[in-house]
Parts: C-alpha cells; sequence; structure tokens
C-alpha cells in the first residue's frame, strides 16, 4: 500500500497494519496507505471483513505535529483533508474493525471512528487531545465522537483533552469489545462475527440516537462555556471545540464537518496554537544536552533519601514514594518528623477522598517512606535530596556529613533555590556527584524539576537526573549554576517591577488582577505569599552583599515580614487569608503602600494595566536574554519551560521568550530602552535581546541556529 502501510489477509479476513514508528503518527503517505487498501478491500471478492491495526507498541498515536506548520502556511483550500479516508471506510459495505492498543489520539481517534467498530486492549487509552496544542480535531472528531458517545462526554474529550481507559470507553460506546489477550486475534475474530451477521454496516455519521432533539444540549453548552472560560481562562480553542460538537447537534453531517474544518484553521494559525505547539517540541528538546550523549550510562534509583520533611522535603518524598522508590525522610526533631509525615498522609487522603486512588494505594505509598532522625539507612541510598531551609552554613554542613556517610557513587542533590551548587559541592570529597535538584512548591504537585549543573558534576549523574524527572512525572530542565539559576534569577526583577509598580500608584489587587487577566495562574504578590514572604527575606538575607548599592529596591516586602506577616501560613502577607486560604484585600496594606512611596519620595499615580504586563513580563524577557547569552540556559524554550511549568505562565502563551517573538523583539527592545530611560540602568537591555531585535530575528531562530552554548 506504502511503505507505511501493509495489507496482509487471514483467510477471508484482510488485515491493514500501519507501521510507521516510533508512534504510527499519520505522516504523508499513511492516510493515503490506509485509504488505498480499503479501495482494494472493497473490491476484493473473497475477503469479508477488515481489521485495522498499529504495528509495535501504539495503534495511531495522532497526526504528526510537525506537519501543521505546513498545514498553516498552506491554508485550508491547499491542505489535503483526511475525510475522503474516514467517508471511504464508512462506505466500505464491508465490516471495518479498528483494533487500538496503545493509545489512539487525535487524528488516530478520528481515523477509528471512521471505522464501522472499535475494539480495544484493556490498557488502551482513547482520546481527543488538539485542545491541548490549541486548535480543535479537524478530520471530523467533533462530529463522529458525539454521535457515539453523546453530546456531554464528547464536549468533555474534546474541550479538555483527557484520555478515557478502554473501560470507559467501553462504557461509553466509543469502543465495542476489550480484547483480552492477543489483540489481532481477537479483532480478527470480532471481524469474523461481524461479517457473518450479514447486516449493513453501521456508519458513525449516520448515527443520531444519542442526538435526540429532546435532549437540553442548550443547558449542556452553556455550562461547558462556562466552566471552559473558568478552567481555560484566555483560551480559544476550548470555545471552538463546543461550538464544533454544537453543530454536530444542529447541522446535518457535512455542514457540522465544514464548520469545524474552518474553526480548525482558524485556531491553528492563531498564536495560542502557534505557542503550544511550541511547548509540544520545547519538551522533547530539553532532553536533548550537546555534550551529554544518548548513550551516557544511567545509574540506577532503587532507595532514596530526603533531608528535611517540611513543605519541600515531605513534597519531594512524596514524589519518590508515588514512582515506586522507597525513600528515607530525615528530620531533626520527633516533633518536626511527625508533623511532616501528617502532612504526607493528608495529602494521600485527600487523593483517595476524590477517587485518584485506593485507601489500599495510598497504604501501599505511606510503606514506602521511612522517617528517621538519624543518618542510618543513607548508606544503602541512590540518591539523596536535600530540603532545608536556604542557609549555605546548614547546606554544607548537612553534605559534608553526606559525604561521610553514603556510598561513593551515591547522587548527592541539593533542593537549592538560589544557592551556588559549587560551593555547597565544596563541602565534599566527590564534587562529581553533587546537583542542584530544585523542586517547585508544592513538590508533589508542580511538574518543574530545575537540574542544576556544577563545575564538576558528571555527565552519568546529569542523564540519570533527567531519566529520573521522567520516573517522578516532572519535566527536567538542565540550567546552568548562577544566583537564582534560571526560574529565580528571572523572577527578582519581575517581582521587583510589581512591587515598584505599587509604590507608583497600582494597588495590590490591580498588579495581581492584571497578570491574571494576561494568563498567569496567579498573580506574583499572590504566589509570594504562597511561598512564603519569609522564605525570601531569608534568601534576601543570605545574599545581602550581592546588592548594587546604585539601583533601586522593593520597599515595602520587609516591612511586612517584620509585621509577621510571612504569608498564608500566617493568613496575612499582601493579602488577608479565610481557614479556606481565600484571599482579601487589606487596607491597612494600601495605607502602608502609600506612607512608604511618600516617605520615599516616591510620586503616586494612575497606573494601567498595559504598563504593569509590559514592566512585568519584559522584565522576565530581559532577564532571559541575558541569562541565554551568558550560557546559564541552553535554550530560550527551555527558558518557556521553567516558566510555564514552575511559576504558572499560560502556556498557550508560549513561555516569556516565545511570548516575546510573539510581540516582535524590536517592540519589545524598543520598550526596554524607554524603561530604562524612565526608570534606571537596572532597565539596560541585554546584548542578545538588542542583537536579535536590530537583526529582525527572534529567541526561536536564536536556537535553531545553535548559538546557544552548553550551560555552564
Amino acid at each position: 500500500m506504502s511503505e507505511f502501510v501493509k495489507l496482509s489477509r487471514d483467510a477471508e479476513i484482510a488485515v491493514i497494519t500501519v507501521d510507521n514508528p516510533p508512534v504510527n503518527a499519520l505522516s504523508p503517505g499513511v492516510p493515503e496507505g490506509i485509504e488505498r487498501a480499503i479501495v482494494e478491500i472493497a473490491s476484493d471478492d473473497q475477503i469479508k471483513a477488515a481489521v485495522l491495526i498499529g504495528a509495535g507498541a501504539t495503534f495511531i498515536a495522532g497526526a504528526d505535529i510537525r506537519e501543521f506548520e505546513k498545514f498553516a502556511a498552506a491554508g485550508e483550500k491547499e491542505s489535503k483533508s483526511m475525510l475522503p479516508l474516514m467517508l471511504a471506510m464508512e462506505d466500505c459495505t464491508k465490516p471495518v474493525v479498528a483494533a487500538i492498543h496503545g493509545t489512539a489520539y487525535g487524528g488516530g481517534l478520528e481515523v477509528a471512528q471512521g471505522a464501522h467498530f472499535r475494539v480495544a486492549a484493556p490498557e488502551a487509552l482513547l482520546g481527543q487531545p488538539e485542545v491541548k496544542l490549541g486548535i480543535i480535531p479537524g478530520a471530523a472528531g467533533t462530529q463522529r465522537l458525539p454521535r457515539l458517545v453523546g453530546a456531554e462526554k464528547g464536549i468533555e474529550m474534546c474541550v479538555f483533552g483527557e484520555p478515557v481507559t478502554a473501560q470507559t470507553a467501553l462504557e461509553i460506546g466509543l469502543v465495542d469489545r476489550i480484547v483480552e489477550g492477543d489483540l489481532l486475534h481477537g479483532a480478527i475474530a470480532f471481524a469474523r462475527e461481524k461479517a457473518a451477521e450479514n447486516h449493513a454496516t453501521p456508519k458513525t455519521r449516520e448515527r443520531t440516537d444519542k442526538l435526540k432533539a429532546g435532549e437540553d444540549f442548550a443547558a449542556i453548552f452553556d455550562q461547558a462555556r462556562e466552566k471552559a472560560r473558568k478552567t481555560k481562562r484566555g483560551m480559544n480553542a476550548p470555545l471552538a471545540a463546543i461550538e464544533a460538537v454544537e453543530a454536530a447537534t444542529k447541522m446535518p453531517f457535512a455542514e457540522g464537518c465544514q464548520l469545524e474544518r474552518d474553526l480548525f484553521f482558524k485556531q491553528l494559525s492563531s498564536n495560542e496554537s502557534k505557542s503550544l505547539i511550541h511547548v509540544f517540541f520545547a519538551e522533547r528538546a530539553a532532553a536533548k544536552i550537546p555534550d551529554v550523549p544518548k548513550d551516557t550510562p544511567i545509574l540506577e534509583i532503587k532507595k532514596a533519601a530526603v533531608i528535611g520533611a517540611g513543605t519541600m522535603g515531605g513534597g519531594i518524598a512524596m514524589n519518590y514514594a508515588n514512582a515506586g522508590i522507597p525513600v528515607i525522610l530525615k528530620e531533626t526533631t520527633q516533633e518536626a518528623l511527625d508533623k511532616g509525615v501528617s502532612i504526607i498522609q493528608k495529602n494521600y487522603a485527600n487523593s483517595v477522598k476524590k477517587g485518584r486512588f485506593s485507601a489500599e494505594e495510598m497504604e501501599r505509598r505511606m510503606s514506602l517512606i521511612t522517617p528517621t532522625l538519624d543518618y542510618g539507612g543513607f548508606e544503602t541510598a541512590d540518591i539523596v535530596t536535600e530540603a532545608v531551609f536556604e542557609g549555605m552554613a546548614l547546606k554544607k554542613e548537612i553534605f559534608g556529613a553526606l559525604d561521610k556517610v553514603c556510598k561513593p557513587d551515591a547522587i548527592l542533590a541539593s533542593n537549592t533555590s538560589t544557592l551556588d551548587i559549587d560551593e555547597i559541592a565544596s563541602a565534599t570529597s566527590r564534587p562529581q556527584m553533587v546537583i542542584g535538584h530544585h523542586f517547585f512548591s508544592p513538590a508533589n504537585v508542580m511538574h518543574l524539576l530545575e537540574i542544576v549543573r556544577g563545575r564538576e558534576t558528571n555527565k552519568e549523574v546529569i542523564a540519570t537526573s533527567l531519566r529520573l524527572a521522567k520516573k517522578l512525572k516532572k519535566i527536567g530542565v538542565l540550567v546552568g549554576n548562577c544566583h537564582g539559576f534560571v526560574g529565580n534569577r528571572m523572577v527578582a526583577p519581575y517581582g521587583s517591577e510589581a512591587q515598584f509598580l505599587l509604590e507608583e500608584g497600582a494597588t495590590v489587587e490591580q498588579v495581581d488582577g492584571a497578570l491574571k487577566n494576561f494568563g498567569w495562574a496567579m498573580g506574583i504578590l499572590a504566589v509570594d505569599d504562597l511561598a512564603g514572604i519569609d522564605v525570601g527575606w531569608r534568601i534576601r538575607q543570605e545574599t545581602m552583599h550581592l546588592r548594587d548599592p546604585n539601583r533601586r529596591y522593593p520597599l515595602i516586602v520587609d516591612k511586612l515580614y517584620e509585621l509577621g506577616r510571612y504569608g498564608q501560613k500566617t493568613q496575612a502577607g499582601w493579602y488577608d487569608y479565610d481557614e479556606q486560604r481565600r484571599a482579601q484585600p487589606n487596607a491597612d496594606i494600601a495605607r502602608l503602600v502609600r506612607e512608604t512611596a511618600q516617605s520615599a519620595g516616591i510620586e503616586q499615580r494612575e497606573i494601567s494595566d498595559r504598563e504593569i504586563i509590559e514592566r512585568t513580563m519584559y522584565a522576565l524577557v530581559n532577564g532571559g536574554a541575558k541569562i541565554l547569552e551568558e550560557g546559564y540556559a541552553l535554550r530560550s524554550s527551555d527558558i518557556d519551560l521553567v516558566y510555564i511549568n514552575g511559576y504558572g505562565f499560560p502556556a498557550w502563551r508560549g513561555g516569556p521568550m516565545f511570548y516575546a517573538d510573539t510581540i516582535g523583539l524590536e517592540k519589545v527592545y524598543e520598550r526596554v530602552v524607554e524603561f530604562q530611560r524612565q526608570h534606571g540602568h537596572w532597565w539596560q537591555p541585554a546584548n542578545l535581546l538588542k542583537e536579535l531585535a536590530e537583526g529582525g530575528k527572534r529567541f526561536a531562530e536564536f536556537d535553531r541556529a545553535g548559538l546557544a552554548r552548553t550551560s555552564k
């Protein structure tokens, strides 16, 4: 049929096998090969039915995302549709059975919906996750899916993009049978059954029983739009998906398909889609380190240890237990240890209550965590993560102790968020085994692991850390060893600008409101309260010697610390908090800001939301450009991943560096120069930003050109 599609026979049953490693993506040649096979089957009187199956570990995992850029450039009229393939399958007079194992996502599931029947292996996952790329299904997925599963489930799958299990798919009507044992054998047997029934093959597009007019579709779609606006704030793709699914309940099939196609191409050309596709490829690029080859040996992690059972240490221990890795959790006092273990139990109990896993699974995970007050058992650990508060003297003391008790090939990792990994490593006789593993709070929830490379960290430790991040279900990003690394080095000017804006006349609620409207999960001042104002104060005390005496620093936040307003933990920070941690404005804080500005001679004025966004976002971008030019990040896309997964930057804007690309670096540079003129030398533009802007280039071109260096 083609080099990617093979046609074979099992007596009177044809077998169409898609073989396009690694995931059988619908690359050019695959849809055409399937269609040619269907045409041949239809004309062969010896064949009574057909099975469509994927070779290797999966069915058809989806479209080839690399082709989307070509689709966007070609436009709707020039891009080839997959609809003819699906229509050919449906119109075939012989039963066509899609046999699904692994994953059937996006275009893969759309192909399966064009078959007359679907069977699945028990572990299969089926989904329409296109919304996660800022688009919607484009091959009738929004039209066929609700005909199979109903409008409500169709909305859920197309709008929120989460896959369903084979068992759920069976219950909702998406598959017709779960096949235990050999999938191909079972699918062929099923196909024989259907051929023997000698009934007209059911065409998905003609099914209407789940789209009956008696159902209150208006309420279903209104509720879906309300939920999408709330949970997918700022995104257009979820609303476009709802519109397309709604068309299935109102329009003839062909008209619904045309509306879907129009919406698909509109979304494909949007910055939202370009940003999310950028993030998709950024995640895959992050694991590629120029001087750490693919065949670098990986150290086996069978047992872990964590020092510190506080918020971070407890969350890190949960990560190991969740991954099935036994972990020792050490504290210095019984009270602190009991408190840490209690919080872990509470977190797991909440997951059980929400139905995420069973009480038995909770007990299994808890059994993997061994609380201790000493270093007993540390000699067996393959990795130790230190998670105490930010104090260099304490960290060096701990690493000196670990050097004596841990085996020579144990990885010694610090969860420091700002401190010098090389100085920490100097307390040991094995700096090559020391690395930074900066988890983000809450560590058992946040997806980012900032992996900090020390001057002597060896390649095996780096490769193992990247592999471990995957096992812990984190996105691992390798960064260089500078103060604050990537994330917190950039967050310093971002947070400072937010506080300067307060001093100049904005309110706490206005600053955070503008950032949330931009798409951030939380405003930066609310993040301060979540992380702990006391934590930031300790970091500032530790690094006071690094301060530039000639630049401006925020005036208010240290006063909050002096007032004991540490954030959510004390129910008072930038905001007041009730017992459910709901934030409320505090008039005393507004007065404190005004009085502080007045005493410092800062004139207050009206500040627009646009200025808030430009000053905070461009501070991030300029800081990121400096990190890139100094070699502390390999790629601008790595910086984007750090901010999306560690700080809540809206993924649909692509991260701060890609966002700057969408604005145009010439415009960004122009505003940074203006801010330098207005506010001082700390706004001096990064050389790289200036160079790219004057050359009409983008950060993405810097990445592709290979100009980024191995992270320091």
